[in-house]
């Protein structure tokens, strides 16, 4: 938490925790405002928990919340009254700290001078200096302003972000490309289904984003807030934007942890986790470790997801030490999918299905998840009938693995770029966006029926550098992704079914049956996860260096 003055009244910080406000009341704080809309963030606490924690330790809250980048002469006004009503002094926060800010130099464009109002920003961090004219403009948002121009303009640095900056600087070292990424930390995701499986640590699952992302690169640390494809921009915070000739985006999926009435006030206690969150993951083997008799819940929700299988194999590597612990008969184990298969490739179910059995788990197919109370420790679904009606059903737990249900992020659902489900529109082969012709998507956000994995954006990322290469008459031909993915199922500590297939649901193996026959558990595959694609990860795919990876030349 940094914590940092505006005025004698009003101070700026970043994403605040709820143990902070402790911290902020015996600072001296009698009012917290919240300018982040709940669920824009992995891990962010809702409003609800910080009020909550606030009101105990006699401060006031206040919800304000604004999407970045889109300030109203509303948002001014909101913002002003609050300065006036509430107790002082107030400290305001969003992700960063920048919303609030800018909020704040709107509010008071009537009362100071221009000159006032940036130099106080700019000692607390801030540069509000594109903003303080457009006080009083009569449009929504502000009008655009750039901050920065690129010919190759990539939006995130998770692995795809990342993956594809490589692949394009391996093939020609002189390129002009920005990153657009707020995060300073960058996670290797699939490991946490380790950790929760207490054979990773989650530390070595994170590395600085400066360490990762490529040298020659331009990092630009802010979030985007909007696309404006018709005059090659991207808006990013503060109402700024970013100029390019080609632009690839792929900003990851939203987890919707706020779609669960309830979760977001029981996550990380009352025996409530997940492994999609990098913080949770180290609760689940917690409980995994505690629980010696009881009821264990896992839950899926519909499609799409990122790795679908990672639902699955928490629940696998749970039983597995329970089993060894010589305790699993005392432990009920529940599976609850939104759907009504247990894998969608047919050929690696019969598998799955003996670790079912030898778990003794419990199958509740088209069962969802829509609400948990943590405190009774009860678990709510939507249970839906073979006629389409549905019914409420409910099960208690001392355990409860949830996954939340996933959308594109909303800064691409409200965009030119989305089809009429919210996803990035591209071709599902060449991942060329379908109506802007030098925008390419990869990874998560994409409308592409592939399975979200890393595995999957591996494989993209050399296919997008070559298409956006032959766009500048740098290649001869296009080439085309054809849908690979990987799913390395963790159905006992030893063992893996690895699932690896393409479009349609075929079959795609990457070794001969001798090697790995993926659809029987192998001890060889289970040594590709753990030793091998860790590596593999950042040391080749971040790097560039397309090991199993290189690109099919178009047809």
């Amino acid at each position: 938490m940094q914590v940092k003055p505006l005025t004698l009244d009003l101070s700026v910080s970043p994403q605040i925790a709820a143990s902070d406000v402790d911290r902020l009341a015996s600072q001296g704080f009698k009012s917290i405002i919240c300018n982040r809309p709940d669920g824009e963030g992995v891990g962010q606490p809702s409003f609800a928990e910080i009020a909550k924690v606030a009101a105990a330790s006699g401060l006031e809250a206040r919800y304000l919340p604004v999407t970045p980048g889109k300030f109203s002469d509303e948002d001014a006004d909101r913002f002003r009254e609050a300065l006036s009503e509430l107790p002082k002094p107030i400290v305001a926060y969003c992700r960063s700290g920048t919303r609030s800010a800018t909020l704040w130099s709107l509010a008071e464009a009537s009362r100071r001078t221009p000159h006032d109002i940036v130099e106080r920003a700019k000692s607390a961090g801030y540069d509000v200096a594109d903003v303080i004219g457009y006080k009083g403009a009569s449009q929504d948002a502000p009008a655009l302003r750039p901050a920065a121009s690129h010919d190759i303009v990539i939006v995130g640095g998770g692995a795809a972000g990342a993956a594809v900056a490589a692949s394009l600087l391996r093939r020609r070292r002189d390129l002009d490309i920005a990153i657009i990424e707020p995060s300073e930390r960058h996670y290797y995701q699939p490991g946490w289904t380790m950790v929760g499986g207490g054979i990773f640590k989650a530390v070595d699952t994170e590395k600085q984003m400066g360490a990762v992302l490529p040298r020659r690169v331009t990092w630009i640390k802010a979030a985007v807030t909007g696309f404006e494809p018709d005059i090659n921009s991207v808006i990013i915070d503060a109402g700024r934007t970013v100029r390019y000739n080609h632009l690839v985006v792929c900003p990851g999926i939203k987890l919707n942890w706020a779609g669960i009435e309830g979760l977001n006030g029981t996550l990380g206690k009352n025996g409530v986790t997940s492994n999609y969150r990098y913080d949770l993951a180290p609760y689940t083997w917690e409980l995994v470790r505690s629980l010696k008799a009881g009821r264990a819940l896992f839950t899926q929700p519909p499609m799409p997801i990122k790795c679908a299988g990672a639902p699955q194999k928490a629940m696998y590597l749970s039983a597995d030490h329970w089993l060894r612990e010589n305790v699993l008969s005392n432990i009920d184990i529940q599976f609850y999918n939104a759907g009504n298969v247990l894998f969608g490739v047919p050929d690696y179910v019969p598998a799955l299905m003996g670790y079912v059995k030898r778990y003794h788990v419990g199958l509740n197919f088209s069962h969802n998840l829509v609400a948990i109370d943590g405190s009774s420790k009860t678990a709510y679904f939507k249970k839906t009938l073979s006629d389409g009606t549905s019914t409420t059903v409910e099960d208690r737990f001392d355990m409860i693995h949830v996954t939340p249900p996933q959308q594109a992020p909303d800064v691409v659902r409200d965009s030119p770029l989305a089809d009429a489900g919210g996803w990035i529109d591209v071709d599902p082969g060449t991942l060329r966006h379908k109506r802007y012709s030098n925008i390419f998507g990869l990874g998560d956000a994409t409308n592409t029926p592939n399975a979200k994995t890393a595995a999957a954006a591996r494989k993209q990322a050399p296919v997008v550098a070559e298409n956006l290469l032959f766009d500048k008459s740098l290649r001869s031909s296009q080439c085309v992704y054809d849908g690979y993915g990987s799913c390395p199922l963790t159905v006992e500590r030893g063992k893996i079914v690895l699932a690896e297939f393409i479009y349609g649901g075929k079959v795609a193996p990457s070794f001969p049956s001798f090697v790995i026959d993926g659809t029987k558990p192998s001890r060889a595959a289970w040594i590709l996860k753990e030793r091998i694609l860790p590596p593999i990860y950042w040391k080749a795919m971040l790097k560039g260096r397309e090991w199993m990876a290189k690109p099919s030349a178009m047809a």
